[in-house]
């Protein structure tokens, strides 16, 4: 199958973009004339923005939305208010992960379901088949019709104020506010990110891309904005911290031992995956390694407390905005402690780590 083009496609390659296949669509890793550095970099001190369009969208609506999203996901959407998002994994029947995601209410039969990319026509699929046929709920796949932007770093806040009064844009994390108009374009604005700094993003009708990212781009040249690349995304990412479903969690792996227990509410109704999270105390623990020896430690790497094998690394890369190699890792529950002494199978090299609290980077407020 042949990698589709996002709405933004033409903008990536006269911005420079170095366009490559990821979660079948081509999108830039990164800008000439800046790179995966500077990219990071802009974020955490100015602003910077993604091209997001890869990302699922799936609604919910009817009188069963809500009774659906909790029995699919771990998280408890009761009590939420319209004008809100909120975080969940979900799970299998034998408490791995099948994705995690957002949702954010728009009514009380209404909701706006945001997921991984590469796991969209899986998570559809999912869902479709767990639902009983005769709850009274319609279920649809609209990610064709959506372009998605994330602005995201210190500076998104006064980009925003370019464009919207005050009262249209989302003040809470984690809130939305649907239909505000920008550059005359109707579009859902969403205080929520990937990067573990403040800002937005934005939902496009995706004949409308082009609109909307020129909009920007004007509005941000003042403000230090430039254009960023997957490869910036992930080094945020992990940077702060934030779990990439394929790394800090699969199908094998449980959101209790992904460290997501905050977002598995035990105390509703049932959901999927519930009694196998009820019946076993998780077996591993995500943790954050410092890399003290020489050499990067990435994804599969085997992790030793002296000759004992304890875990693998999930994700690790060199971290700019830190300048130090991190990682993190998925170790036997309650071996290590911070500060810990470690070692990682690189290539066949022992390098040396050391167990430190995650996030790495944490934003000041």
């Amino acid at each position: 199958m042949s990698e589709k083009k996002t709405p933004f496609y033409d903008a990536h390659v006269a911005a420079g973009g170095k366009i490559v296949p990821f979660a079948g669509y081509l999108l830039p890793v990164e800008y000439e004339g800046a790179g995966l550095i500077t990219e990071h970099e802009a974020v955490r001190n100015d602003c910077g923005v993604f091209d997001v369009s890869h990302m699922g969208e799936i609604t919910f609506k009817g009188p069963d939305a809500l009774k659906a999203l909790n029995h699919l996901l771990c998280n408890n959407y009761t009590t939420m208010d319209p004008g809100r998002c909120r975080y969940s994994p979900m799970c299998y029947e034998d408490g791995g992960c099948v994705d995690d995601l957002i949702v954010s209410k728009i009514a009380d039969d209404d909701y706006f379901v945001v997921v991984n990319a590469a796991n969209k026509d899986k998570d559809f699929a999912w869902m479709k088949e767990q639902v009983p046929a005769d709850w009274d709920v319609e279920i649809e796949d609209v990610s064709d019709s959506y372009a998605q932007l994330a602005l995201q770093g210190p500076k998104a806040q006064a980009i925003m104020e370019e464009l919207l009064a005050a009262d249209q844009i989302p003040e809470k994390n984690y809130s939305f506010i649907d239909g505000v108009e920008i550059a005359g374009v109707s579009c859902m604005l969403a205080r929520t990110g990937y990067t573990g700094e403040d800002g937005f993003e934005i939902y496009i009708p995706a004949e409308a891309a082009q609109t909307i990212w020129d909009a920007l781009m004007a509005a941000g040249e003042s403000h230090g904005l430039i254009p960023c690349g997957l490869g910036a995304r992930d080094t945020l990412r992990l940077e702060a911290a934030m779990p990439l479903y394929g790394h800090e969690m699969d199908e094998t792996v449980s959101p209790l031992e992904a460290g997501l227990g905050w977002a598995v509410k035990m105390d509703k109704d049932d959901f999927i995956g519930k009694a196998a999270l009820e019946a076993a105390e998780p077996a591993r623990e995500r943790i954050g390694l410092e890399v003290t020896g020489r050499g990067i430690v990435r994804e599969h790497c085997d992790i030793f407390k002296g000759d004992e094998k304890i875990g693998e690394s999930t994700s690790g890369t060199h971290l700019p905005h830190l300048k130090k190699a991190c990682a993190m890792a998925l170790v036997e529950k309650g071996v290590v402690a911070e500060g810990d002494e470690l070692e990682a199978d690189v290539r066949g090299r022992r390098v040396a780590v050391k167990v430190i609290p995650l996030p790495f980077y944490k934003r000041a407020k």
